[in-house]
């Protein structure tokens, strides 16, 4: 059991979340991989939000939502395994909307002559 201590405007709140494991953890490696895992959970929530404006989007109909939130998710990762360049993944997704020659580098192909 996890009880999370939170302050969001001067308002205080608990929340509680159970995990079941059977490692053998103690408490402190135990908290070092649920922060871990959130972490990574919150990064990635973070990163979509500020990449697509995920928050904002409106696409809720049938599967229309989750198939999307898959496509940003392989963008998302096709934009961070280009290495070498210093732009954020915002930045690359914009650019390589401008600029052919930038996708096709971005997607790990020649540019076309």
């Amino acid at each position: 059991m996890v009880v999370n201590h939170t302050e969001c405007n001067g308002v205080f709140s608990d929340d509680v979340r159970y995990y079941i494991s059977s490692l053998p953890l103690g408490v402190k490696r135990f908290a070092a991989c649920v922060r871990g895992h959130w972490g990574i959970e919150n990064g990635l929530h973070w990163t979509l939000d500020v990449t697509f404006d995920e928050d904002q989007s409106r696409i809720g109909k049938d599967n229309g939502a989750e198939n999307m939130g898959l496509l940003r998710r392989i963008a998302i990762s096709v934009l961070k395994s280009h290495r070498g360049d210093k732009r954020s993944v915002r930045q690359r997704r914009l650019r390589s909307g401008w600029d052919r020659d930038y996708l096709l580098k971005i997607l790990g192909k020649a540019a076309a002559s």
